[in-house]
C-alpha cells in the first residue's frame, strides 16, 4: 500500500518573476491557468526543486533568482501519511542550501528522495524525439530511488571529466596527471552506467505495459540500452587512453556513459526517425507513466505529479489517459493550462480539484468550476 504525499502550502520569494507568493494546495488536483508568460510555469518549477533541489529548466541557478534580487528561496509544509515536515531550499550566486525540518540533510541525494516528483513538461518530448540528454535524465531519476549513490558517481564522473579536459588543452595528451583523472572516470563512470542499466531493467516491463495500454493496436515498442564505453575496467581505461589526441582535438571525451543512450523502437524501426508526433508523445507518456510507478514502488509513496501545459503537447485521447491513470494513482497534482475549462475533472470529482489563476506572478485561489 502506497503512503499518500502533498505540499500542503509553498511560500516562494524572488524565484524567476514570483517576488512573493504565498499558496495553499490541494491534496489532489491543483489547476494553475493564466495566459501565457504570467507565472504558471515558474510556480511549478519552484515546487518542482522544492522537491528536488534541482529545475526542469535549466542547470544554470542564478537563472531561478529574480532578475534584481540576490537570493530566492522556496519553502514548502508537507504531509506524508499524516506525518508533517518543512522542506527549504535556498538560492544564492548559484549556490544552494536545503534543509529538512531545518536540518541539512547528508547529502542531496537523501533530500531529493524525500519528496519524489515526477514532471511532464514541453521538453519532455525530446525524450522520443531527440538527443539522448533527456533519456540519461530519466534513466538517473529513477536510479537515484534504486540505487541512492548513483547522484554521487554521477556528479564526481562529470568533475573528473571536466578535469581530464582541462590538462589535455593545457598539457596535451602526455600530461603525467591524466593517469590519475582517468582512473577516477572509469571508477564512477562504470558505477554510474550501471545503476542506468539497474534502473532501465524496471523501467521497460512498466513502460511496455503503459504503451500496450494507450498505444494504438498492433504497434510494438522497443527498448534497448547502449553503454557509451566498455563495461570493464581495463577496457574502458584503454579506450580513454588511446583517444587522448583526438579528445583534446574534440574537446570532448570520446567514450564515458555522458554517451550511454536508451534507443526506442517502434514497430522495429527507430522512433526518432519514423514515429508521427502523436507516437511520439503516446511514447513519452508511457516512459512517464513507467517512472511514477517504479518510483513509486521504490519509495513506497506516490510521487507528486507536476504538468506543464499537458493540453498543448497530448491530443484529447491521450490526455484522458493520462489524467484515467492519475486518478488510479491518487497522487497530488500540480497542473498548469491556458484553458481550465478543458481540464476533465472525471473521477477525481469537483471536490478533489482546486482552481488558481495566475497574472504577473501573483496567484490568485479561484472557486472551483462544477
Amino acid at each position: 500500500m502506497l503512503r499518500s504525499l502533498a505540499v500542503e502550502s509553498l511560500s516562494i520569494r524572488d524565484f524567476r518573476n514570483l517576488a512573493s507568493v504565498d499558496i495553499e494546495l490541494g491534496p489532489r488536483l491543483n489547476v494553475l491557468s493564466g495566459d501565457n508568460g504570467q507565472g504558471k510555469t515558474n510556480l511549478v518549477e519552484a515546487a518542482y526543486v522544492l522537491a528536488t533541489s534541482k529545475s526542469f529548466r535549466t542547470a544554470k541557478l542564478p537563472e531561478l533568482v529574480r532578475m534584481g534580487a540576490t537570493t530566492a528561496s522556496v519553502r514548502g509544509k508537507l504531509c506524508e501519511e499524516g506525518e508533517r515536515r518543512d522542506q527549504s531550499v535556498g538560492l544564492r550566486t548559484g549556490t544552494r542550501s536545503v534543509r529538512i525540518d531545518g536540518k541539512r540533510p547528508v547529502t542531496l541525494a537523501v533530500y531529493a528522495m524525500r519528496t519524489p516528483a515526477v514532471v511532464f513538461h514541453p521538453g519532455a518530448l525530446s525524450l522520443s524525439s531527440g538527443g539522448g540528454t533527456e533519456r540519461r535524465r530519466l534513466l538517473d531519476r529513477v536510479a537515484l530511488y534504486l540505487s541512492p549513490s548513483s547522484l554521487a558517481d554521477a556528479e564526481s564522473y562529470g568533475r573528473a571529466l571536466r578535469s581530464r579536459q582541462k590538462v589535455l588543452d593545457a598539457r596535451g595528451e602526455h600530461a603525467a596527471d591524466l593517469d590519475g583523472w582517468e582512473d577516477l572516470i572509469v571508477r564512477h563512470g562504470l558505477a554510474l552506467s550501471e545503476a542506468r542499466e539497474r534502473a532501465f531493467s524496471v523501467i521497460v516491463p512498466a513502460a511496455m505495459a503503459a504503451f500496450e495500454r494507450i498505444g494504438a493496436p498492433g504497434v510494438t515498442l522497443g527498448l534497448h540500452y547502449r553503454r557509451g564505453a566498455p563495461n570493464d575496467v581495463e577496457s574502458f581505461r584503454s579506450d580513454l587512453a588511446q583517444h587522448r589526441r583526438s579528445d583534446r582535438a574534440r574537446r570532448s571525451a570520446s567514450v564515458g556513459p555522458h554517451r550511454d543512450d536508451m534507443s526506442i523502437d517502434l514497430a522495429g524501426g527507430p522512433a526518432r526517425g519514423m514515429a508521427s508526433q502523436g507516437q511520439h508523445r503516446t511514447i513519452v507518456l508511457s516512459l512517464k507513466l513507467a517512472e511514477i510507478e517504479v518510483i513509486a514502488g521504490a519509495r513506497g509513496v506516490r510521487p507528486m505529479l507536476l504538468l506543464d501545459d499537458v493540453s498543448s503537447e497530448l491530443d484529447r485521447a491521450r490526455t484522458l489517459s493520462l489524467f484515467s491513470a492519475l486518478s488510479q494513482e491518487q497522487s497530488q497534482v500540480l497542473l498548469t493550462t491556458t484553458r481550465p475549462e478543458l481540464i476533465d475533472t472525471g473521477k477525481l470529482g469537483a471536490e478533489g480539484r482546486r482552481d488558481f489563476r495566475v497574472v504577473g506572478g501573483q496567484i490568485l485561489a479561484m472557486e472551483t468550476t462544477r
